[in-house]
């Protein structure tokens, strides 16, 4: 039996994998750090914040932010929700 836990924890994953395509696509070195931007349907910026740690650490993530990822990469996750991906190089500058 699939718990809601469990379903949130695949979504999750869901939303780690399309950030790493997100990565592939801006041509990011596999060790660069990021600083990410999500959008997209309430469930899955709901499971990415449930498991933000993981999801950070997964992808090198330095920030995650939710809000405006217009022009990011855009992903179907989980069964019909949606999430918007922005990636950016992190700098100490």
């Amino acid at each position: 039996t699939v718990t809601p836990e469990l379903a949130a924890e695949g979504l999750a994953r869901d939303v780690i994998r399309a950030v790493q395509q997100a990565r592939r696509d801006a041509e990011l070195s596999v060790s660069d750090r990021i600083r990410l931007t999500l959008s997209g349907k309430d469930d899955a910026l709901a499971a990415a914040k449930a498991h933000q740690e993981l999801l950070a650490s997964e992808t090198l993530a330095v920030e995650v932010n939710y809000g405006d990822a217009d022009g990011g990469y855009t992903c179907k996750v989980g069964e019909g929700s949606e999430v918007v991906v922005r990636v950016e190089r992190f700098s100490k500058d």
